[in-house]
């Protein structure tokens, strides 16, 4: 999968304020350290889910065939675009009589080119998340993210990494979704 987050999740508001809460942090020294433990958290939620967390503004190149081309990102909410790559890098935009577009119940995002299909490389730009923002996030995921983070940063100094907690993996497996290849 080629994917590029082109608009990532905002995590400096509530979720970086839950998360001080939890550590018992009241200074701002502290801010950038923990954002991005929260965003190495919240990638890693996605690794264990497959599912996006929090909704985010992504790209993903495909190469142009014949039938469904299925998106590796999940749950996709919306298919923004689609643009042809060419070989010197610039980008032309498809007009929508090009393609169709289809959204399942389980968020797999799909593309279908109506015409054939050339030596080209597609550009989906699509939005994708189970929630739009840090407090509409499920309870067990969000839990799972700060506690992970958390258990990140009082083991930065360890000697031996201790492994994550076997709660945050209960807390998200619910949420666990498996590919077949």
């Amino acid at each position: 999968m080629k994917r590029t987050i082109v608009q990532p999740a905002d995590l400096s508001g509530a979720a970086l304020a839950e998360f001080k809460q939890w550590l018992g942090i009241s200074s701002a020294n502290e801010s950038v350290q923990l954002a991005m433990l929260l965003s190495a958290s919240l990638e890693l939620c996605e690794s264990f889910t497959a599912q996006m967390p929090l909704e985010q503004g992504c790209e993903e190149r495909l190469a142009a065939t014949q039938g469904w081309l299925a998106l590796d990102t999940r749950p996709v909410r919306a298919i923004t675009s689609v643009e042809t790559l060419t070989a010197d890098g610039s980008r032309n935009a498809l007009a929508t009589g090009e393609y169709e577009i289809e959204i399942g119940a389980t968020g797999l995002g799909q593309i279908r080119l109506t015409g054939e299909p050339s030596d080209r490389t597609l550009v989906v730009s699509f939005v994708a998340g189970i929630a739009p923002e840090w407090a509409s996030l499920p309870d067990a995921l969000r839990h799972g993210i700060i506690r992970l983070a958390a258990h990140n940063y009082r083991d930065r100094d360890a000697s031996e990494p201790l492994g994550p907690p076997a709660s945050v993996a209960a807390l998200w497996r619910p949420w666990r979704r498996l590919r077949l290849a």
